[in-house]
């Protein structure tokens, strides 16, 4: 090789070997991935919730794995620990239910993984951070709201959520606090369900009207147990007019509230607690304090306000 040739070769590889590390880091970069593993997303709370946080990350750069446990703990517990296999940097937390709903925190937190719980929290096993409504609050202005419009008289059957669970503790305590006040309303009815769902609302409320038709107010802990509630009522052709309200603020709640389905339900901000979670999560990734609980207000939605909720869903 002649010292000419030699030179341009010699450039050529100095050329290459200084460009190399411009190019590495394209290749070394990868998102930081996070999971939210959510109870079930056939109910439109949690869909709204995992739409937001979807957004949200997607927006901050982040890659976030999205699993449903279909409303089942030990399938929950599995993919948890699926996602501790992968890698991600934090845990986005919504328990299945009551049953093992500490284990999955455990798991995570001996592999120094944060956790994020929303809307349910594990009592024996806390999450770093909890983000949910402030339902005693909530739950206690939806009382009021029944002892007023009702002059404060009445026979209240109530169809609770998933017994154990944040939700329908807190929710229990907000409004019996609330009718304590107001004993011209007596409880003669309360049964538990199990997914929250509308077809439970149902067939409960059914049962609850054989036994007892001189119902007047339904409480449903969820949108979806209102509207059972509400469609068994429809078909039981009383003789009396029978107020339903329910909780949550999903989209065909505020519709239902809109039609006069309902009469009111508490319009929870699962968009802003979706984005939250997210922000709450990098924030523990990057080492920086939050607070254990983040209690969102709700709103009281009535058919004379109902109509904004239902454009822009808080």
């Amino acid at each position: 090789m002649s010292r000419t040739r030699f030179l341009v070769a010699g450039l050529a590889a100095t050329s290459l070997l200084g460009a190399a590390p411009a190019f590495a880091p394209a290749f070394a970069q990868t998102k930081p991935a996070i999971g939210l593993a959510v109870a079930n997303l056939q109910a439109d709370f949690f869909n709204q919730i995992k739409q937001a946080a979807t957004a949200e990350a997607k927006a901050k750069g982040v890659d976030l794995i999205v699993v449903d446990a279909h409303g089942d703990s030990a399938t929950q517990v599995n993919q948890i620990q699926d996602l501790i296999t992968r890698g991600v940097k934090a845990i986005i937390y919504i328990p299945a239910g009551a049953t093992a709903a500490g284990v999955p925190v455990r798991a995570a937190q001996a592999a120094h993984i944060p956790v994020v719980a929303v809307d349910r929290n594990a009592p024996d096993a806390p999450a770093t951070s909890f983000i949910a409504s402030d339902s005693v609050a909530a739950a206690h202005t939806l009382g009021d709201y029944v002892c007023k419009q009702t002059g404060g008289k009445g026979k209240v059957a109530i169809i609770q959520g998933q017994i154990g669970t944040t939700p329908e503790m807190d929710r229990d305590k907000g409004f019996t606090e609330a009718l304590a006040a107001c004993p011209g309303l007596s409880v003669i009815a309360k049964q538990a369900s199990q997914e929250w769902s509308q077809s439970e609302g149902f067939s409960i409320a059914q049962d609850m009207l054989q036994r007892h038709p001189d119902i007047t107010v339904f409480f449903g802990r969820a949108d979806g147990l209102a509207l059972g509630a509400a469609q068994a009522v429809k078909v039981a052709n009383l003789d009396h007019p029978v107020m339903v309200v329910g909780f949550d603020g999903d989209v065909a709640g505020l519709k239902a509230v809109q039609k006069g389905t309902l009469a009111a339900t508490m319009a929870q901000k699962s968009q802003f607690m979706g984005r939250l979670a997210v922000d709450t999560a990098l924030d523990l990734v990057a080492g920086k304090s939050v607070p254990a609980q983040q209690l969102q207000s709700a709103d009281l939605a009535t058919k004379a306000n109902v109509a904004p909720f239902i454009a822009h869903h808080p």
